[in-house]
């Protein structure tokens, strides 16, 4: 059975599948397009051989040499990034999406290198973030989770951290990165099958009994507090402090030496330059909507992608103690221009609405 086509009809029926996190999704082909992927597959099975090149490293790994991995995981465009080179300068070994890069390598026929932790020895905390899409479904429909306790990677060693972004302009992020590489209907429908595999992610960690926090990048307005607040949710006071919000070191591309991020080896066809500009410090940076339209928006509603962001927003404020909306912005759609123009806003920041 295919069902993971490029047409939108199928989007009422995948949806569907997703929200149930139906068995017959493992089973179904995902298809090559030339370029990202260059052989047709069933998502199981690109699951377990992933998970299999990284258990011949973890299999010498004593359990307790395991460090605890605090995971972050959202689609693309949630500020991850940003995150991520914030855990990365207070210290922690903070990596960029080791299992995704494994996962293009393979759909690439690329060599592979798996990823190896550091001992809990000399490391006892990392940092790693894993996005969903842009360009292929195998990309939106994988759960990195799954691939790292299938092989061997403890459970109890794991904190999920769900992350996600207004959609909106998460989307309007999606359109200016990678409108010259996908086109714009594929992207649209990867945006919302990457949004709406945020059920099944987090369905699978509470099945393996992993520890999960939520985390929105509108949390960033407030970036110090909100990231003194997630340190303290995972146990990582005693790591966190105010420097790793400001002192950056001049930072401009996460790519660059400046960076405290650990980058996995993947295919060159992926890299996009000036994709992970950096903000010099971790900060919220507001965006305009962009080329998203009331056609994209009405999508997104339909689908039940604001109120997944809706629930993880407000666990997040929940679980960290803080208020996620000292402007008075709405969760989940763009402000009305009327409202945005009597909110009190740092200078030089804006969003628009389309």
């Amino acid at each position: 059975m295919s069902i993971l086509t490029t047409r939108f009809g199928d989007l009422n029926r995948l949806s569907e599948l997703m929200r149930r996190d139906d068995p017959s999704l493992l089973t179904s082909w995902l298809e090559p397009d030339g370029k990202y992927q260059l052989h047709r597959m069933r998502l199981d099975k690109m699951t377990g051989s992933i998970a299999g090149s990284l258990r011949e490293v973890f299999r010498n790994i004593p359990p307790h040499e395991f460090p605890m991995l605090h995971y972050g995981w959202g689609r693309c465009r949630v500020g991850s990034t940003a995150l991520a080179n914030l855990f990365g300068v207070a210290g922690l070994p903070a990596y960029f999406q080791p299992v995704k890069a494994a996962m293009r390598n393979f759909l690439t026929n690329c060599p592979q290198t798996p990823w190896r932790p550091p001992s809990a020895r000399d490391q006892p905390y990392l940092f790693s973030k894993e996005v969903a899409g842009p360009y292929l479904m195998a990309e939106c429909l994988f759960i990195p989770l799954q691939i790292l306790i299938e092989a061997g990677y403890p459970a109890d060693r794991l904190h999920l951290i769900m992350l996600d972004r207004e959609p909106a302009l998460s989307l309007a992020s999606w359109f200016t990165k990678w409108s010259d590489r996908v086109p714009r209907r594929r992207l649209l429908k990867h945006f919302v099958i990457a949004s709406l595999n945020a059920i099944r992610v987090e369905a699978y960690a509470a099945r393996e009994g992993v520890r999960t926090t939520h985390y929105v990048h509108e949390a960033s307005r407030q970036p110090e507090r909100a990231a003194a607040a997630l340190f303290r949710r995972l146990d990582l006071s005693d790591r966190f402090f105010a420097g790793a919000v400001t002192e950056w070191n001049g930072v401009e591309e996460f790519t660059s030496d400046r960076s405290s991020l650990i980058f996995t080896k993947e295919p060159d066809v992926y890299f996009v330059p000036g994709v992970h500009r950096a903000g010099g410090s971790y900060r919220y940076l507001d965006r305009d909507s962009g080329s998203v339209t009331d056609d994209d928006l009405e999508l997104l509603d339909r689908m039940g992608i604001p109120d997944i962001y809706r629930t993880c927003a407000d666990a997040c404020a929940r679980e960290l103690g803080i208020s996620l909306d000292p402007a008075g912005m709405p969760l989940g759609r763009l402000p009305d221009p009327a409202v945005l123009a009597v909110q009190s806003r740092p200078a030089g920041s804006r969003i628009t609405a389309s």
